[in-house]
């Protein structure tokens, strides 16, 4: 598959929005911060001028300054009501906006959760078989609602880009589902964000926006079987992978191999990053991920594989040359 130009690498951060979600969320943050701030400068300047009064009272028991207090009391009450009360209708507006997606058609993908990587599946209701799978980066197209149908395989995940979108959990069983936007194209990093096993800190994802035709690119090209080896290094790489225990686990499209435990590797030589976004695809990281996986993803459930030299530089190869 053709390595398409990725767009520009965004910050991971809630306070910079680039998504119709994120960006709702943002500006209700940013609402309930600000009112919270005044309330508390309120409560210690009205504690500070109560203090002060008492002091030069000579008889705070008097009824007048009972009276006084009483009406301070009661407009504080009412007040922190219609405080309440106000959050409590934003609140539920802003639940309600973002349950439903804008009326533009919106893409549909699956998502699975599993310990500890995300499986990202492109349904294609005309040709079932047609499906596009891959693994911890999702592509999507600019300015258009993506509808996320979430499950988890093992344990309770939780999905997060906070550039773009709230979190949403992921249950065994349940099928969950929200949506997301991009508002510009880049890469946003997401992650998992409810704990879930001893690698939960490095089950992360990077979602790659893309402008509409640069995405319909890289879907017709995702759809298609990985390129046959360019080289006899390559082809040798194939049958190493073939033959030993990598084609249990994973598949490749165009192959015999067929594995579902591990991520579908057709197109792996085109993703930025290895290990669920631990590492990027490099040859170096590759090698020592495939080597000793426990060294960078301790309980992670892929073996340590014991290769030859050649025999890990020719499986590199192969990989490396899966676009």
């Amino acid at each position: 598959m053709m390595l398409l130009q990725a767009p520009r690498f965004t910050q991971q951060s809630m306070l910079d929005p680039a998504g119709t979600k994120a960006g709702s969320i943002h500006d209700f943050w940013h609402f309930l911060i600000i009112t919270s701030t005044v309330v508390t400068a309120i409560v210690f300047l009205t504690l500070f001028v109560a203090l002060a009064r008492r002091r030069r009272t000579a008889d705070p028991e008097a009824p007048g300054e009972q009276r006084s207090l009483t009406r301070w009391v009661g407009a504080s009450v009412a007040a922190t009501l219609v405080i309440i009360v106000t959050f409590l209708f934003l609140d539920f507006r802003l639940g309600r906006a973002l349950a439903i997606p804008t009326q533009r058609t919106p893409l549909r993908v699956n998502v699975i959760g599993h310990q500890w990587w995300w499986e990202f599946q492109y349904p294609d209701s005309a040709t079932p078989g047609n499906w596009i799978s891959t693994a911890n980066e999702l592509h999507i197209p600019v300015g258009r609602p993506v509808i996320l149908r979430m499950s988890a395989q093992d344990v309770i995940h939780s999905f997060w880009v906070p550039n773009l979108a709230g979190k949403k959990d992921l249950i065994p069983g349940h099928e969950t589902e929200t949506w997301i936007e991009a508002d510009s194209a880049g890469i946003y990093r997401g992650q998992c964000a409810e704990f879930c096993g001893l690698q939960h800190a490095k089950m992360a994802m990077l979602v790659i926006a893309e402008p509409e035709r640069q995405f319909e690119q890289w879907a017709l090209a995702a759809r298609g079987q990985a390129l046959a080896p360019a080289d006899s290094v390559a082809r040798a790489g194939q049958q190493v992978f073939l033959t030993g225990g990598c084609s249990v686990c994973h598949a490749i499209g165009g192959t015999m191999a067929g594995g579902t435990v591990g991520p579908n590797l057709t197109h792996f030589g085109s993703r930025l990053t290895i290990a669920a976004a631990s590492l990027p695809n490099t040859r170096g990281n590759l090698g020592g991920w495939i080597v000793d996986p426990q060294r960078v993803k301790p309980g992670s459930y892929m073996p340590p594989n014991a290769l030859e030299p050649d025999q890990l530089q020719a499986l590199l190869a192969y990989l490396e040359g899966l676009k």
